[in-house]
């Protein structure tokens, strides 16, 4: 009997799905290499926390968890993978209890590599991402979440928005091979899993550096993976879904009607100032011909407040057009200054207190629109994969339809895993309350 102390690792995630994927695949190398993964705030022999760059704020949380891994235990190597760590590995690294620097990129040797050093070490393994051409293969055979798999498609982002800090963390775009993606498709079937979401930086980009195919033809190709059932897209540009695209993609049976499009802006001088390729105009005939295409297509996005020089005027360009957009969910943020963007170096930042004020707007203006898309489905019949018993409602179990509204039923079976059909009787908050038929 082997009576060698087995290790333990514990994982935290902040930021995107892709950063997300990218710890259950560094998971899985600690794994096979005999570590026990475990919760983390627990005792581990090795912390990983893989960070987000998207906003200072980001860089806070990713400061916090790597203080909190210290205090968990003072004797462990500590790792920081991520954007953050890409951007800023030497502020990184002097962080008390840093141990290893990974970045973006080498992150499937991380494992190894952290298994060889001590609490007292200090290594710095991040390189020049931007002249980084080579798909990093990390993959997943399962994932934590029970019901729903990632696979990562495509990396790197070359777009270069005045505001992003991301084409400097991750570096230009670069894309899985095919082969790899079916694979790993048909390993995450075979586990069990019956909905895949395809992810990537900027997963508009696939194929455009391998020849490869396109998007389009990569879902189609995902969707003949026997065992899948969902396929979903995750963040996509608007220019990407014209009328040809989105004439292809209604081939694929399987791809779920919910496309979230990022919007940033409902001003088109703003979208200038921020380097988007597309104009309102180009958005609100995007979202037609997608409610066209999928009446039941719930159309969500993201809204950017306080970008440099934004005006009252240019603000109520974009409460108007939200309002009438109409979406199923906003996710509301402010700007926030990256260093080495061109944004950062713009007259007329916008003081906080504005950028509040702004943002609690339209926040009340998603938060009501969310309200009249939920409402809009009462009384319907709709499938839904239950992920998990709900956490305060003894007896009742939560879901995702095809167009990912979140739905809770009854059972007095254990439904977790399963497809039923449900008819919606209310709402309460943001979830649709029914009853299993």
């Amino acid at each position: 009997m082997d009576r060698r102390k087995i290790k333990k690792a514990g994982f935290a995630t902040l930021g995107c799905k892709v950063n997300q994927y990218e710890t259950e695949a560094m998971a899985e190398l600690f794994r096979n290499k005999g570590y026990k993964t475990v919760g983390f705030s627990e005792r581990a022999d090795v912390y990983v926390i893989n960070t987000c760059s998207v906003t200072n704020m980001s860089d806070r949380k990713s400061r916090q968890m790597i203080h909190r891994a210290k205090k968990n235990n003072p004797d462990a190597v500590i790792c920081v993978t991520g954007c953050y760590a890409q951007v800023s590995p030497e502020e990184v690294l002097d962080i008390d209890g840093v141990n290893l620097v990974i970045g973006t990129m080498g992150r499937s040797e991380i494992a190894d590599i952290a298994d060889r050093l001590d609490s007292g070490s200090k290594v710095d393994m991040t390189g020049d991402i931007l002249k980084n051409h080579r798909f990093e293969n990390l993959s997943v055979t399962g994932c934590t979440d029970r019901t729903r798999a990632y696979i990562k498609a495509q990396e790197g982002c070359s777009q270069f928005c005045s505001y992003c800090i991301i084409p400097f963390a991750r570096g230009p775009v670069r894309s899985r091979p095919v082969a790899d993606i079916l694979s790993e498709a048909r390993r995450l079937a075979a586990n069990g899993f019956t909905e895949a979401v395809l992810t990537g930086i900027h997963i508009a980009s696939f194929g455009k550096d391998s020849g490869e195919g396109d998007l389009e033809n990569l879902l189609k190709k995902v969707s003949q993976t026997d065992g899948i059932r969902r396929i979903r897209l995750s963040s996509i540009e608007p220019m990407t879904l014209n009328e040809k695209f989105i004439a292809g993609i209604k081939e694929c049976e399987k791809l779920c009607p919910h496309f979230h499009i990022s919007l940033q802006s409902g001003s088109d001088s703003v979208l200038k100032r921020m380097n988007r390729h597309y104009t309102t105009e180009d958005f609100a005939n995007i979202v037609a011909g997608l409610r066209d295409a999928y009446p039941d297509a719930a159309i969500t996005t993201d809204v950017m407040v306080g970008f440099p020089g934004e005006s009252d005027e240019e603000f109520a360009e974009t409460v108007e057009f939200m309002k009438k957009t109409g979406f199923a969910r906003a996710h509301i943020f402010e700007y926030s200054p990256r260093k080495g963007t061109k944004a950062a170096a713009m007259d007329d930042q916008i003081d906080p207190v504005i950028k509040k004020e702004r943002s609690g707007i339209l926040f009340e203006v998603a938060g009501e629109s969310e309200k009249r898309f939920l409402d809009s489905h009462i009384g319907a019949v709709t499938e839904v994969l239950f992920e998990r018993r709900c956490k305060n409602k003894p007896g009742f179990y939560e879901g995702k339809t095809a167009n990912y509204m979140t739905v809770e039923a009854m059972s007095d079976d254990d439904i977790s895993g399963k497809y039923f059909n449900v008819k919606t009787e209310k709402r309460e908050g943001n979830v649709l309350i029914g009853s299993i038929l």
